[in-house]
């Protein structure tokens, strides 16, 4: 269950960017619009994330990246979502579109089946477009929630350019992990309204261990500088239901065992942008994967989820949702574990 429980749009920052170091204007500085013929290109010698694995994506010869894919897109599940926080799934959720593949490919990743065995429907620009504003059309979501899009980009902004082309300007959420290549969110900024992203990890040990992302706590931190500058904070915080049209909410998931990764991450993200930033706080975790380690084969106890939860208001942040666990009980499935083979994986 997600809740709310702290709320203050009064902001002492106005609309600078906390991050003290840069003192960015949000919105100013922006990318000049490129032409969009020239996005696929981007695919050629791939660097569409941190990684820059610089193969070639394209053609019948082309290869795999660390994400799992090539440019051809696909995507494992479009359809309104309901387990977003309060401001995004509103009343008639949130339009995700699950692409499958990933490149940060956690070792945990309840999405297994998507960013790891890369389950999905490959597509065409002209089918992909016709699935999305089938399912505006006939859910009535409340914005578009594109889930680890970041290996997709040439194909997501010249899905939003025909959406809107198309009169449908509905709010564009990048749900990222965190681990973004500054030059692709710099052209992700006239294609998106609201960023998403996780801030997973303080500790670069761990980072590596579960992600094979050492440099991950120093990346996610600029590229959620980036983020902030081109959007400000979140501009709803789901009061009297409220739906947000742009700006950053960070998330951040504790996992099991790992109580100082969380503490130092959340003391960090304070630092850096101040009290006021939106940040949801999330116990969800569920053990997956093949070889996890240590306490990462159980669920998060309540003691962790409490040292955690404790030092997020002791630190002052205003603006906080928070999940707050729910023990499991019988065959219920977990609703946090989406099986991708049904046509609505979500369990309710």
């Amino acid at each position: 269950m997600l809740l709310f429980v702290h709320g203050d749009l009064e902001s002492p920052w106005g609309n600078r960017s906390p991050c003290p170091k840069r003192g960015f204007m949000v919105g100013l500085f922006s990318m000049e619009q490129e032409p969009q013929k020239d996005f696929m290109e981007l695919y050629n010698e791939c660097r569409l994330c941190p990684r820059e694995c610089r193969v070639n994506r394209r053609g019948s010869s082309g290869k795999k990246g660390f994400c799992g894919e090539h440019a051809r897109v696909r995507a494992a599940f479009i359809g309104a979502h309901f387990g977003e926080e309060p401001p995004l799934t509103g009343v008639n959720g949130s339009g995700t579109v699950f692409f499958s593949g990933c490149s940060l490919r956690c070792g945990y990743c309840q999405n297994w089946q998507v960013s790891h065995d890369s389950l999905g429907q490959y597509m065409d620009m002209e089918s992909l477009l016709y699935r999305v504003e089938k399912m505006i059309r006939s859910t009535g979501v409340h914005n578009i929630n594109f889930v680890t899009p970041d290996h997709f980009f040439p194909h997501v902004f010249a899905l939003v350019s025909s959406l809107r082309e198309n009169g449908l300007d509905l709010p564009m959420v990048y749900n990222l992990s965190g681990y973004q290549s500054m030059d692709s969110l710099k052209r992700a900024e006239q294609f998106s309204d609201i960023y998403l992203p996780d801030f997973k990890y303080s500790d670069r040990a761990l980072a590596f261990s579960l992600s094979r992302a050492k440099d991950y706590p120093e990346v996610a931190l600029e590229a959620l500088c980036e983020m902030v500058r081109q959007k400000g904070f979140l501009d709803s915080l789901g009061k009297d239901g409220a739906i947000a049209t742009k700006g950053v909410l960070v998330r951040h998931l504790i996992l099991p065992g790992h109580e100082k990764n969380s503490i130092n991450a959340l003391t960090t993200l304070f630092i850096e942008f101040g009290p006021d930033l939106p940040v949801s706080l999330m116990s969800q975790y569920h053990p997956t994967g093949k070889s996890l380690p240590g306490p990462l084969r159980r669920q998060l106890k309540k003691e962790e989820f409490d040292a955690v939860y404790a030092h997020a208001l002791d630190l002052g942040f205003r603006n906080l949702f928070v999940q707050f666990p729910e023990p499991q009980t019988g065959s219920r499935p977990s609703p946090f574990l989406p099986d991708f083979r049904k046509a609505q994986p979500f369990a309710t």
